[in-house]
């Protein structure tokens, strides 16, 4: 189920009326029966997956709990990560390794029979494992305590705005307000039909207006000049953020007008003025999962320069991998986790240095990075991402005149819902604008994505 179908309108509509006519107890089986409705709109089969591994962390969470002998504690620990993990291993990296296993044979001479494997990938189990992982992880650590109310663990797992493409929540912020009836404000009413509109724009009049373009320019890069192919990475970075920035805001929406508030997660990363700067806001929930329960736990920054860089680069490595099953993926992550660890290296012993000037170079250095991993992100192998970076620097001129008028009306409609929030430090900076301008505002964004819309395509993030 799509968030932008007719069915998802009519399904949130029917939760919506009912939800606020519950009491808490009400609320939370309407909101699991929902949840599970929404997951199994996509393939029922997965289920009793997703059941499981709530089952697991619940009960595990309580033996760990319930015991303050180490050892035992962290046996608990171990049998919660074996089954997140192992879960997400066979549906997601099985293919992956094989695949790998067999091209490394067949480069070394032998001749191995490729098996055909029909494994499905369910649909938001990378998103639903890390925060069942994150929350039995902290009641491991005793910063969160184990919950009692099956039912409210059942709907902080599968609750339907993010189960799919996260944010990835924790579980001290999620699971206590599934505590409580929650009765939405106007002001909640309102601010989330605003989120939900201003995601709907951004994956219909911004990401799925320019992804024939990129798709056109990364199947044929040799037909496209080197201006062309430039133009198509920069079309890229303006999908893949209109496309998971407007699920978020919609998921934050929707939540918000159940009255359920979720994490933002992402902070107008396109801002940035440094790689560091970059991974502090985008896809927040999933870089501050990495930095709590990766990256520190291997070090962090503790035992010098070297082994800092060496966590940085793992858990970059790893963040990769997690977007996909594939060694474009895992570059992808390695030039991000070489540009923070060349950044942290730089700046180690220099102050920030003021001025817009440098700022400006920085922002640009920046993008051109982002921009340029991107392309192993896109490309679906490896020697795909070579042949774009291979047109790319063969300076061929020529600029195509119809991508480059949808590259410059992309970054306006973008520049336009991002400047004033990232200036006001507010999502919803539009409710605090002269209602005669806001009536304006809604009404373009309403007529932008009608006028756009097509037939509705999945988001780029639930293939993760």
């Amino acid at each position: 189920m799509l968030f932008h179908s007719p069915t998802f309108f009519v399904f949130f509509a029917v939760v919506l009326l009912l939800y606020r006519r519950l009491g808490l107890a009400g609320q939370n089986h309407l909101s699991l029966v929902a949840s599970y409705v929404f997951f199994g709109w996509w393939d029922w089969r997965f289920l009793g997956l997703l059941a499981f591994s709530t089952a697991v962390d619940f009960l595990v969470a309580q033996r760990i709990e319930a015991t303050d002998d180490a050892a035992r504690r962290k046996r608990w620990l171990w049998v919660s990560l074996g089954v997140n993990l192992g879960l997400l291993a066979f549906f997601k990296y099985v293919g992956f390794f094989v695949d790998s296993a067999v091209d490394l044979l067949l480069a070394l001479g032998l001749t191995p029979h490729r098996p055909v494997l029909g494994i499905l990938l369910p649909i938001g189990i990378s998103f639903y494992t890390f925060q069942t992982m994150a929350y039995t992880i902290d009641v491991y650590r005793r910063r969160t305590p184990a919950t009692r109310d099956p039912v409210a663990f059942a709907v902080y797992v599968a609750w339907f705005p993010q189960l799919v493409a996260g944010p990835i929540e924790r579980a001290d912020r999620l699971l206590p307000q599934f505590s409580e009836r929650r009765l939405p404000t106007r002001h909640q009413l309102g601010s989330g039909a605003l989120l939900m509109l201003i995601g709907y724009f951004r994956k219909v009049a911004i990401a799925d207006t320019v992804a024939p373009h990129v798709d056109r320019i990364f199947s044929d890069p040799g037909s496209a000049s080197s201006l062309g192919i430039a133009l198509g990475v920069v079309l890229f970075a303006l999908q893949i953020y209109g496309d998971f920035a407007g699920y978020s805001d919609i998921a934050r929406g929707a939540s918000r007008m159940l009255g359920v508030e979720l994490m933002q997660n992402f902070e107008h990363p396109y801002f940035s003025t440094s790689i560091t700067e970059f991974w502090r806001r985008w896809h927040v929930s999933l870089s501050s999962w990495l930095r709590d329960y990766l990256y520190i736990p291997l070090g962090g920054n503790r035992g010098g320069p070297v082994k800092t860089y060496r966590n940085l680069m793992l858990t970059m490595l790893l963040g990769g991998l997690w977007h996909g099953a594939g060694w474009n993926f895992v570059i992808w992550g390695g030039l991000h986790g070489g540009a923070l660890a060349v950044h942290k290296l730089w700046r180690r012993d220099r102050p920030a240095a003021p001025g817009r000037a440098r700022a400006i170079a920085s922002w640009a250095g920046t993008m051109a990075l982002v921009c340029l991993a991107w392309i192993f992100f896109r490309a679906h192998s490896f020697s795909e991402a070579m042949a774009v970076l291979g047109g790319l620097f063969a300076f061929t001129g020529g600029l195509p005149g119809g991508t480059a008028l949808v590259a410059v009306a992309a970054v306006g409609a973008l520049l336009v819902i991002d400047v004033p929030q990232f200036r006001r430090g507010e999502h919803e900076a539009i409710l605090r604008w002269p209602w005669w301008v806001r009536g304006v505002t809604y009404a373009g964004l309403v007529l932008a994505t009608l006028l756009l819309s097509g037939s509705p395509s999945p988001f780029i993030y639930f293939q993760f």
